[in-house]
């Protein structure tokens, strides 16, 4: 069977060379092949193996290409390319925690954000460390949400084109965040996500109550979500990409065929499928095998 090792760089720092790949090669198998997915950012290195012998491949690889900047997965190089996305927004999608920067606008925006690392990092219960983080919102005005919208929000380096990408060759993409609605219909829509869910902030007389809905939408529901997109789309597990960075996201990650980690915290990172520590969210389209002609800009 074959078995395909991908390496990937950040495309703002593309540092595959020769040298690099020839370090890699020398711990593979004899004849493998090499397929330059982008120059300096992505290569395939395709070969012949068992697959209950991917983990080994992968720590003797690690090992050739030291202190590399650059993400790495084996894997069956059958079955690579996917049909579902589902992906966490906060950290993810975007480079910020929205419910930290609505909270600085209260001045608690520290406080928050430290029990938001807490929550992701799974030392807290997710939904009792939103109810609290979302006593500190009551009384803002509604229209805050726009402003952090257009003033501190950004998009992840390669969403657009991970996005455009995958729905350019058929797959079907769900945004999934344990935070609000008010942000997911819009990032959903920038990006073109087929969905989105998350949870609702209260709001009355304009201001924010300080509540949200109920039941709050966390690590089961994000999981329940992809598995009833499984049975809608008869598909199997295996035909599924999901991709987050808090501990919210694990149940996903771990029902995907492909889990991958996003610049995400060690309990994530460490039973994730792949994990991408130095590369954009390009890097997924790169472990689906796409080539950099076949990648939309977004």
């Amino acid at each position: 069977m074959s078995l395909v090792a991908t390496l990937v760089a950040n495309p703002a720092r593309p540092v595959i060379d020769a040298d690099l790949v020839a370090r890699a090669l020398a711990v593979l198998p004899a004849g493998t092949r090499v397929n330059e997915l982008s120059a300096g950012t992505a290569v395939d290195l395709v070969f012949d193996g068992d697959p209950s012998h991917a983990a080994d491949h992968d720590t003797e690889l690690r090992a050739a290409i030291g202190d590399a900047p650059v993400d790495l997965l084996v894997q069956k190089r059958e079955g690579r390319r996917k049909r579902l996305l589902i992906a966490d927004m906060d950290s993810t999608m975007i480079g910020q925690e929205c419910i930290d920067e609505l909270a600085d606008a209260v001045g608690k925006k520290e406080i928050v954000a430290a029990i938001t690392e807490r929550a992701m990092r799974g030392e807290l219960e997710f939904e009792s460390a939103l109810r609290e983080r979302a006593t500190m919102l009551a009384g803002l005005e509604a229209g805050v949400v726009d402003t952090v919208l257009a003033e501190r929000i950004t998009l992840t380096p390669g969403a657009a084109a991970l996005l455009a990408t995958m729905k350019a060759h058929g797959a079907y993409c769900a945004l999934v965040s344990g935070g609000f609605t008010a942000f997911t219909g819009h990032i959903a829509a920038t990006l073109g996500f087929d969905e989105h869910r998350a949870n609702t902030l209260g709001i009355a007389d304009g201001r924010l109550t300080g509540k949200v809905g109920e039941p709050i939408l966390g690590r089961a529901a994000k999981r329940e979500r992809l598995a009833e997109l499984l049975a809608e789309h008869g598909l199997d597990a295996a035909e599924a990409i999901a991709v987050g960075d808090g501990a919210n996201d694990l149940a996903m990650i771990e029902l995907a065929g492909l889990g991958v980690a996003y610049h995400a915290k060690p309990s994530v990172a460490a039973v994730a499928d792949a994990r991408v520590d130095h590369g954009d969210l390009t890097a997924l389209l790169y472990f689906q095998g796409y080539g950099a002609h076949e990648i939309s800009g977004g």
